[in-house]
């Protein structure tokens, strides 16, 4: 009988014997060499699944040491690199960096981080409350027009409504929010000759809780708004004699009379919450006279008293009779709803040329519209209504600025007790040189210090001349200088299509805060906000290839 050997790796040689006596051993052998076969490839499979796991993926990318298991060592946990902090003098080779940090995702989308392709995302009440990034819940926007200003604005009202704020539009001069808050179901009132109409004697937003106080028993509440109320009143009828008087106020005598004379004239059951009295009642109601009036003119006869409040009744008349009177001496045609999710007063129907009337209407529309707010703190804090948060938005400031006699005045107060209202704050305006043109040094200065206070500054397109006057509160890099004054140049033609390209810093805008870098970034806006033409500015012209076309035929 011939033999042959074979080998085997794991249990060494066999042999087989070859001549047909064997056959029992040769079937024995086949049986054998199938299962060591079979172990031999389900042992290499079992190598070739541990060699694709994650695991020894880890292993081969970032060095993993020790065996796995209960006691084999194996270290699966890369320690956080060392970081070290120095002033920009001891670093000075690598500052400023080459890529700036990421921003937090926390607030409402805006766009692009021009450098890190990142998502940017801010609104002034986010960054302060929530991310603890800003010290103050305002932002002020500048950059040239048709550069995207009302764009990024009306993103942060939409993000606003989305996160339970109330945008709060007390004044909106050219119409561009109207189209947005009817589209999310907010309140939209319009306001001038012809549209709507305001009466200065109303209780307002803030006196249409007076019933609900009273009803509760909340007794000393209720006194405490019926005095804000009549304060409101009294300062807002003084404001508007002191307009048609050119800029002349109110005397302290004449306050004194007004203030009684709205007291009295009010509580009189002629009139009621619904029915409140007009400016032709409180000007009747001085011409007759009444003895408390007498007291506080310290008048012994009427003929006394009718010489003391003469300039008073004299400027009522002035005031009913003049345009201004045609807006203020109607009962107001829309009050402000407390429950609505944004309120857009749309004042673009008063004329441009006339300041005055402007100035007045934005004067009533801030005392109804910061009365509204108001009264839901009132509401909140005696535990009748929810806690909410308000956003006031402040458009083309240079124009609020300039209204009037005291406008100046009263936004410097709302940068400073912003916080306390629970009120995040957004002014927008084209260049510094906005600030520049008011009538005194002293409302210069004032006016550019909304800019040092403001928690953030947005720029967009600006001439290098605007960036040296923002370089007083604001810190710019060569690199920010460059990219802010590039953003600024006019629109190119398209000369082998014959169309004019859109400025190439449309959209693109420079985040600051304080003094530290900024983030560069650039507005983007989904389909659905494109197809629903709220950022449509430029409707006028829409019609113009229409036209065109009719023309032809």
């Amino acid at each position: 009988m011939k033999l042959h050997q074979l080998s085997n790796a794991d249990e060494g040689p066999i042999t087989v014997p070859t001549d047909a006596t064997g056959l029992a051993e040769r079937r024995l052998f086949a049986r054998i060499t199938k299962r060591r076969t079979s172990v031999a490839q389900s042992t290499v499979e079992q190598r070739s699944k541990r060699d694709r796991s994650p695991a020894r993926k880890a292993v081969r990318t970032f060095g993993f040491r020790g065996l796995p298991g209960r006691g084999g060592g194996r270290w699966t946990l890369v320690d956080k690199p060392a970081e070290y902090r120095g002033t920009s003098n001891q670093v000075c080779g690598i500052w400023p960096w080459l890529v700036s940090a990421g921003t937090p995702t926390i607030g409402t989308y805006l766009g692009e981080n021009l450098d890190t392709g990142q998502a940017l995302c801010f609104d002034p009440l986010n960054w302060f409350h929530r991310a603890n990034l800003i010290s103050n819940p305002s932002v002020f926007i500048l950059g040239l027009p048709g550069l995207g200003k009302s764009t990024l604005c009306r993103k942060m009202v939409t993000g606003a409504i989305a996160s339970g704020v109330t945008p709060m539009i007390l004044g909106d001069l050219k119409g561009e929010y109207v189209d947005q808050i009817h589209k999310m179901a907010g309140q939209v009132v319009k306001v001038g000759p012809g549209e709507g109409t305001i009466n200065p004697l109303a209780v307002g937003a803030l006196g249409s809780i007076l019933p609900i106080l009273e009803a509760h028993g909340f007794e000393e509440e209720f006194k405490r708004v019926q005095a804000e109320v009549l304060s409101r009143q009294v300062e807002m009828t003084g404001a508007l004699i002191a307009m048609v008087r050119k800029d002349r106020p109110v005397s302290d005598t004449e306050e004194a009379v007004l203030s009684r004379a709205l007291e009295l004239i009010t509580s009189d059951v002629r009139f009621g919450p619904g029915t409140p009295p007009l400016l032709t009642d409180l000007r009747e109601f001085l011409a007759d006279g009444h003895p408390d009036l007498f007291a506080t003119c310290e008048s012994e006869t009427h003929e006394q008293y009718l010489e003391v409040t003469r300039p008073l009744r004299m400027s009522l008349r002035a005031l009913i009779d003049t345009p201004v009177g045609r807006v203020f001496s109607a009962q107001t045609s829309t009050p402000l709803d407390l429950d609505a999710p944004a309120v857009c007063v749309d004042v673009s129907a008063l004329a441009r040329g006339d300041s005055r009337l402007r100035a007045a209407v934005l004067l009533a529309c801030w005392n109804d519209g910061f009365g509204a707010i108001e009264a839901a703190h009132t509401l909140s804090d005696l535990g009748l209504r929810p806690q909410r948060q308000f956003q006031a938005v402040l458009d083309e400031l240079w124009q609020v600025l300039s209204a009037g006699p005291g406008m100046v005045e009263r936004v410097d107060a709302l940068t400073r007790i912003n916080r306390t209202l629970g009120l995040s704050l957004m002014m927008i305006t084209h260049t510094p040189k906005d600030l520049r043109t008011l009538k005194s040094e002293q409302e210069r200065q004032r006016a550019m210090g909304f800019i040092e206070r403001a928690g953030a500054v947005i720029c967009g397109g600006l001439t290098p001349a605007d960036i040296d006057a923002l370089e007083t509160v604001i810190a710019f890099t060569a690199k920010e200088r460059a990219r802010v004054s590039g953003w600024s140049s006019p629109p190119t033609m398209d000369v082998q299509r014959n169309l004019e390209k859109p400025p190439p810093g449309r959209g693109m805008f420079l985040l600051k805060i304080g003094r530290r870098p900024g983030a560069a970034f650039v507005t983007k806006l989904t389909s659905t906000e494109i197809a629903s033409g709220i950022h449509n500015t430029n409707k006028r012209f829409d019609g113009l290839d229409r036209a065109a076309r009719y023309e032809q035929t």
